[in-house]
């Protein structure tokens, strides 16, 4: 038997004057009154899983996912890492057209990139519970994801995938100053559907900004025209970056970096 949420509430909330109620009159009602009550936590356990989805759901790949997986394992494992980046192929394309800017901002830095293309927020989840952070403690990470998921996932779930890894990596390393970007903009004009997902997550991660351990920033602008366009110069298939895209990010978040560094 299952009590309908308005039902369980009124229940849950008048919990105390219904028992009083019932103890002046009769042990039966009592009784029914009790079994109702101890019905509600296997209801509201029943609605919390229902919420699950799979933004949130951590889950592997294979292939060179995971080669690639395993030898962020094994440069964490060497210790020495102040800065990380985690993220998809954006991300992981700091090794290929960012690699020059790379160099530049971040090669004296002891940073450590941990983007995999193709990866969904539900793959950065199981890759930070499997070794991708395992004893280090880096003085800030930057995290940008969730644009792979804006084809299946909606804006919330996208944000719910978003908090579960900036909880994760507050569990695992308390000290960490964490740099929360925006998703990317995508797609050729503001009108584009994919685009519009992201920045509805956006709004809702936003959020998580507290001033003190998690810093949420929106460079989005920075990639765009007047008009809201997205140029391919800066972003040759409307989704990855040239170098001058890398060049550009790597400027519009220095000096929020730098202060998270403690530099």
């Amino acid at each position: 038997m299952l009590l309908t949420g308005e039902c369980a509430s009124f229940l849950r909330y008048n919990q105390p004057y219904l028992i009083h109620s019932l103890q002046q009159k009769n042990t039966l009602m009592l009784r029914i009154a009790s079994t109702l009550l101890l019905l509600l936590p296997i209801t509201f356990t029943s609605q919390t899983q229902a919420e699950e989805h799979s933004a949130l759901a951590p889950v592997p790949r294979t292939g060179g996912w995971l080669v690639r997986h395993e030898s962020f394992n094994k440069r964490v494992a060497e210790g020495d890492v102040d800065l990380v980046f985690i993220g998809d192929s954006i991300t992981q394309g700091w090794e290929g057209a960012g690699k020059d800017v790379w160099a530049k901002y971040y090669g004296e830095r002891k940073a450590v990139n941990l983007g995999i293309g193709g990866d969904r927020t539900q793959h950065v989840i199981w890759r930070l519970d499997n070794g991708n952070f395992k004893d280090i403690t880096p003085k800030a990470a930057v995290i940008m994801i969730g644009t792979n998921n804006s084809g299946a996932n909606t804006s919330q779930e996208i944000a719910d995938g978003v908090g579960k890894i900036v909880e994760q990596i507050r569990s695992k390393s308390p000290k960490t100053k964490i740099l929360l970007l925006a998703v990317f903009p995508r797609g050729a004009t503001k009108d584009d559907a994919r685009r519009k997902v992201n920045q509805g997550a956006n709004k809702i991660f936003a959020k998580l900004d507290d001033g003190k351990h998690v810093h949420y920033l929106d460079i989005g602008k920075a990639f765009l025209k007047e008009d809201q366009t997205l140029p391919r110069d800066i972003m040759p298939d409307l989704l990855h970056l040239s170098p001058q895209g890398y060049e550009i990010w790597a400027k519009s978040i220095e000096s929020k970096l730098a202060t998270l560094l403690g530099e």
